[in-house]
């Protein structure tokens, strides 16, 4: 519980390494999660140091097609601009960890209703999975942050980085810049109804 608690999303990030060990112990924590039918439907591609530059350089390159893509669509630029916000937050961080979905297919094609019922079921998997990961590396003293800006440039990032089912997130790490304070969250009654 108390990491529960003590977790927040970081934003600001000291150039300090982080301990390969340590790595591995915040990916493991991520194996240890528990998934429908066992189908462990993750993959972790860890990127550090120059591979983690080339790869948000490639990110870069996406979120601009993007911008450039979907300048005509309602409400765009905001997101498109949070995402170069989060592109520069990434930068600071020095490891980036992409999760794949080895089980997914990418997010533009037609599917069956069999298969996406699958492909939701596997993202739950995916989530607690990263939930653990942060709650470790939270644990260890680092803070993370989990990323959902990927989507904004998912060709260029899924093919540079060799995807074969489908790029979910990604989640930094590092020594932590900031400590926030806690975000506001909906009142117990709010949320939770007894029947």
């Amino acid at each position: 519980m108390k990491e529960i608690a003590a977790r927040h999303s970081i934003r600001k990030y000291k150039a300090d390494a982080v301990n390969k060990d340590d790595i591995k112990k915040i990916i493991e924590a991520g194996i240890l999660a528990p998934s429908a039918k066992n189908r462990q439907p993750w993959k972790f591609i860890v990127m550090e140091g120059e591979k983690k530059e080339e790869a948000l350089d490639v990110m870069e390159k996406g979120l601009e097609r993007s911008r450039e893509e979907l300048k005509d669509v309602p409400g765009i630029e905001p997101l498109i601009s949070d995402a170069f916000n989060t592109l520069r937050i990434m930068r600071q961080a020095p490891v980036v960890i992409f999760v794949e979905n080895s089980n997914g297919k990418i997010p533009f094609v037609d599917i069956n209703v069999n298969d996406r019922i699958t492909e939701i079921i596997d993202s739950l998997s995916i989530g607690a999975a990263i939930q653990n990961m942060l709650l470790a590396a939270t644990e260890l003293g680092y803070g993370t942050l989990w990323i959902a800006n990927t989507f904004y440039a998912y060709q260029e990032l899924a093919q540079y980085l060799g995807i074969n089912g489908q790029l979910i997130s990604a989640v930094i790490v590092g020594v932590p810049d900031e400590t926030p304070n806690p975000r506001p969250r909906k009142s117990f009654d709010e949320v939770v109804e007894f029947r």
